[in-house]
């Protein structure tokens, strides 16, 4: 019998499993970037194919029948092995690549403009920087290395802290400067607030509360602005560019906004900051770290860290 009359989709596989990890097909299709409605499609092929149930309602989330909670370790174990010998396949070629994953406002603001020297010192490495909001499996091999930001290890990983994390309101000079001028957090109540709305976000419940403007005013004991007021965007990078272009204030973390404060384009205009309790990761596998060219990523990253 040939192995295409019996074994399902790859693909209906690849579905369930995410889904067996995340019991959310949303939180599925992110992973696979895809759609929820073609994850469920592929899911209900795949159990069309085998004639049984795999997922199943209940209450508002989803459980695994009988039948897909036999399957699921070993299609896990299984997508694993693949990615381990995708690896190997990989490295065969005479260059090495080396896959990041990184949120965009970190890669745009300080991971590339650093890439140089990286890249001086390791011509024979090739880095491809992975830039989006998806928290991806780094077991499955999609990428070497992450950069995160408040997202907590499964305890698989190997993580390094890269920076711990300072909270500020930053402006153009000409806004500091007024009328009228910024000089206590009162005077926010006067100039429009800028939002980064992390709702749809993958990260939102470990770094939203200190992005959003009513949690950090409380913070600090700022009881009469108003926190409401102001624009909404849903891409930081807008949000800060919408600073730099004198339109209102937003919240900075230290190491995205760095290179814009010493530049002179954005201020902080009052003393007020609020350290979180999440930071920058630097996280990779204990399999990736074996690799000669991961662990000269990790070095380096680390040692640009400490300046």
């Amino acid at each position: 019998m040939d192995m295409d009359d019996w074994l399902p989709s790859l693909n209906a596989l690849r579905a369930f499993e995410a889904v067996s990890r995340h019991l959310s097909y949303r939180l599925a299709a992110d992973e696979l970037r895809v759609t929820p409605a073609a994850v469920k499609q592929l899911v209900v092929k795949l159990e069309t194919t085998l004639d049984t149930p795999l997922v199943e309602r209940r209450g508002r989330g989803l459980a695994l029948t009988p039948a897909g909670v036999a399957g699921r370790d070993d299609l896990r174990g299984a997508f694993r092995q693949i990615a381990t010998s995708v690896q190997k396949m990989r490295r065969i070629d005479t260059r090495q690549r080396l896959i990041v994953s990184v949120e965009p406002s970190f890669a745009a603001a300080w991971l590339v403009p650093r890439l140089e020297s990286f890249k001086a010192n390791n011509p024979d490495v090739d880095v491809l920087i992975d830039s989006s909001m998806q928290i991806i499996d780094l077991n499955r091999g999609v990428a070497d290395i992450a950069i995160r930001y408040g997202v907590r290890s499964d305890g698989e990983l190997v993580v390094h802290r890269l920076f711990d994390d300072k909270i500020f309101p930053v402006c153009s000079p000409s806004l500091a400067k007024g009328p009228p001028a910024l000089k206590s957090l009162d005077d926010l109540g006067h100039v429009t607030l800028l939002h980064w709305d992390l709702t749809r976000m993958p990260w939102t419940t470990a770094t939203g509360k200190w992005f959003d403007w009513k949690n950090w005013l409380a913070s600090v004991g700022a009881s009469d602005v108003e926190p409401g007021q102001g624009l909404r965007f849903n891409d930081y990078n807008l949000a800060v560019q919408a600073a730099v272009a004198g339109q209102g204030v937003v919240l900075g973390s230290w190491p995205i906004l760095q290179h814009a404060v010493e530049a002179g384009l954005l201020v902080s205009p009052f003393s007020e900051r609020v350290t979180t309790d999440i930071g920058y990761d630097l996280v990779s596998t204990p399999r990736a770290v074996e690799r000669p060219e991961v662990e000269a990523f990790l070095n380096w990253m680390m040692e640009q860290a400490s300046r």
